[in-house]
């Protein structure tokens, strides 16, 4: 994320100090450095799992899988096994920081879902669309319409082939 050689670049610095060494750590953005402190905070998660973490899912990402307890996303990172992702989803539950806000799409799939986690199959019809090429705002966005006018009762198929639909409108 750097500019080209000779522009001027903006890197946001992360000191970390202990008793055997210092680190520094660099990242293009507040809203990145601002990820890596608070997954510094769960149990198990070190400089090197949050690095892999943000190397593999945007803070926008993050902040989504975070919302919507999609434990498959965060799993994708190197060194993120299914325990770890779930500790993370759930101790990082309602702590996005304000520069990793939770996009639009995120957003009104959680006030159809009400309050808690979305279920599984929703959860996976976001994951299967965003797969499908479509960005997590996207797909977020079309399975809260479906989610508003069918329940959140409706089977991951049919959620898909709904979401899909919503996305060619």
């Amino acid at each position: 994320g750097l500019p080209r050689l000779g522009e001027p670049a903006v890197v946001f610095v992360e000191m970390i100090v202990r008793e055997d060494l210092i680190r520094l750590y660099g990242f293009a953005s507040l809203a990145e450095k601002a990820w890596f402190n608070l997954l510094m905070t769960v149990q198990g998660v070190g400089a090197r799992v949050a690095l892999s973490l943000l190397s593999a899912l945007t803070p926008a990402d993050l902040a989504s899988a975070v919302a919507l307890g999609d434990r498959a996303m965060v799993g994708r990172a190197n060194g993120v096994g299914p325990k770890l992702a779930t500790r993370i989803v759930t101790e990082l539950k309602g702590k996005v920081p304000e520069m990793g806000a939770v996009d639009a799409g995120v957003l009104g799939l959680q006030a159809a879902l009400g309050e808690g986690v979305a279920a599984g199959n929703v959860t996976d019809a976001v994951s299967a669309l965003a797969n499908l090429g479509y960005s997590s705002a996207q797909a977020s966005a079309a399975v809260a319409r479906v989610v508003a006018k069918e329940g959140e009762a409706v089977a991951t198929e049919k959620l898909i082939r709904l979401g899909l639909r919503e996305l060619s409108n």
